[in-house]
């Protein structure tokens, strides 16, 4: 072991409170500081599936925040803890679920029945009715420059399809049966999409966008390769351009086993991957594509778990998906001394794989 990891406590090391969607108080995260490099750079090699200094840490690396924070839009929010109901900027509602972290659509719910007369219907949100400027003045004030900016922006191109028809099983109906109607709509979507893109880059210095498209259920994807290529691709990879264009790498968070999608993702430019790890094969996807698509592996230890199982999880993700870059991670835990421990273990471990590298 090169480096010695500080003791959980010690009073050295500087501490601050990070919001997540797993924890509504949130967690209290050590500062680590001695770092070789700048952590924006840092993040842009293993990103971009180069050898970085250490494996990034979401927790500690990152100013993340939602879209909703840096918007005033009507959405989703993490740092609540009761069930809330919400309705969306074009019309959707939404039952918030603390025990899952996330919204779902409210049951029984349908903005639009017919998806070829969404021309009419859908009235694309005016984003000069949302005050961007003050809002992201509001959030950057308590942000550290030297970190990643992260913006989680929920709804992708098919999210917002089955959004608005009340499911996934009228949306996927639409794409078989009304194709065109639905290719015109991501299209019109995409183009909505790209304007919020150039707000947000107006007020702030946005380094990582999270997009959010589930494309799958545990066993398979929702759709076709073909429906992939002849719908749902062009409108995303317009969308992923436009941010690239920007400076801007992105994250698809995809639900689902998705390998199939794994090409077009390639040729669209996600740059990194938020997916299900028990429904995905990840050491096969980093020998395929480890060279252009980076892992976000987050360590999520079980109850129990002592001090020892946390180091011995993380060295193993390390080692594992970590070979040459390509490795984005996180580590949780509601017990402070564990988050301290692993926080630590996390950063020096990956710097010293990556020095003997």
């Amino acid at each position: 072991m090169k480096y010695e990891r500080p003791p959980y406590g010690d009073p050295s090391i500087e501490t601050f409170r990070r919001i997540s969607a797993f924890s509504p108080n949130g967690f209290v995260v050590p500062v680590v500081k001695d770092r070789p490099i700048p952590i924006r750079e840092n993040f842009k090699l293993a990103a971009e599936c180069k050898k970085p200094a250490w494996v990034p840490n979401s927790m500690t690396d990152y100013n993340f925040t939602m879209l909703a924070v840096v918007s005033g839009m009507p959405d989703v929010e993490f740092g609540r803890n009761e069930r809330y109901s919400f309705t969306d900027w074009f019309g959707c509602e939404w039952l918030y679920v603390p025990e899952a972290g996330g919204p779902m659509l409210k049951p029984n719910t349908q903005f639009l029945d017919d998806i070829t007369q969404w021309e009419s219907k859908v009235k694309f949100p005016n984003l000069d009715e949302y005050d961007f400027e003050g809002h992201c003045k509001e959030w950057w004030a308590k942000c550290d420059p030297e970190k990643v900016t992260q913006i989680d922006v929920l709804q992708g191109c098919t999210e917002r399809l089955v959004a608005l028809r009340g499911g996934y099983t009228d949306a996927m109906v639409d794409m078989a049966l009304e194709p065109e109607a639905v290719r015109d709509f991501l299209d019109a979507f995409a183009d909505w999409e790209i304007k919020l893109v150039d707000k947000l880059t107006q007020y702030l210095p946005v380094d990582y966008i999270t997009y959010h498209d589930d494309w799958g259920t545990e066993r398979d994807t929702f759709f076709s390769s073909a429906m992939m290529e002849s719908m749902v691709f062009e409108p995303t990879k317009r969308i992923f351009d436009h941010m690239h264009s920007k400076g801007i790498t992105v994250q698809l968070h995809s639900c689902g086993k998705i390998e199939r999608f794994l090409p077009y993702m390639v040729e669209a430019g996600v740059n990194t991957l938020q997916i299900q790890a028990r429904a995905n094969d990840f050491k096969a996807y980093k020998e395929k594509y480890g060279d252009k698509l980076a892992l976000e592996v987050m360590t999520m230890p079980q109850p129990g778990w002592t001090k020892d199982q946390v180091i011995e999880n993380i060295r193993n993700i390390v080692d594992t998906y970590g070979e040459g870059g390509g490795l984005v991670s996180s580590f949780m835990n509601q017990d402070p001394e564990l988050l301290w421990d692993g926080t630590m273990e996390l950063y020096y471990y990956s710097r010293e794989k990556y020095e003997a590298e």
